[in-house]
């Protein structure tokens, strides 16, 4: 029951994560080309200033749930007597997971920081500047997230 779930937590903070770069990407950032810069510059800092807040408790929690899922795993196969050899899938998983953590903390803590002194300073080509970096990441970030999601899936059915 432990184990399903930090599984749930697991796939919930994914789906968070994942789902909020498409929206971001696909669906609001086309909506708001509408608007004029100042305003459609605020609007993405607000909106990616709570989505990075969101972001960084799922990337914990996946984070997190993921390391305990494997080693609770390899201590059970321990216990048994078994050797724990980590399936390929949960390797790529967990390489590609860390790197989306340390590009989203390049995000988070670099780009995001960035957009906030030019939105302060109205400095609407800076800030069109540091959206372009922040967008380029995020789909970055969106690429690896996809690769994982194949990749386990197709381990899953092996």
């Amino acid at each position: 029951m432990f184990y399903a779930s930090l599984k749930t937590l697991h796939l919930l903070s994914i789906i968070v994560w994942l789902g909020g770069m498409v929206f971001v990407q696909f669906f609001l950032r086309p909506a708001v080309a509408k608007l004029e810069a100042p305003e459609r510059v605020r609007l993405m800092h607000d909106v990616l200033g709570r989505f990075f807040n969101a972001v960084m408790v799922a990337a914990g929690l996946a984070l997190a749930s993921g390391v305990w899922m494997v080693g609770r795993m390899a201590r059970q196969m321990a216990q048994s007597g078994v050797k724990f050899n980590m399936p390929i899938e949960w390797m790529v998983m967990a390489l590609l997971g860390v790197l989306m953590v340390a590009i989203f903390g390049h995000i988070r803590f670099a780009l995001y920081k960035r957009l906030t002194r030019a939105v302060t300073a109205a400095a609407w080509p800076a800030c069109g500047a540091a959206l372009a970096s922040i967008r380029l990441w995020v789909m970055v970030n969106l690429g690896l997230g996809v690769v994982i999601v194949i990749v386990t899936l197709m381990g899953a059915s092996s």
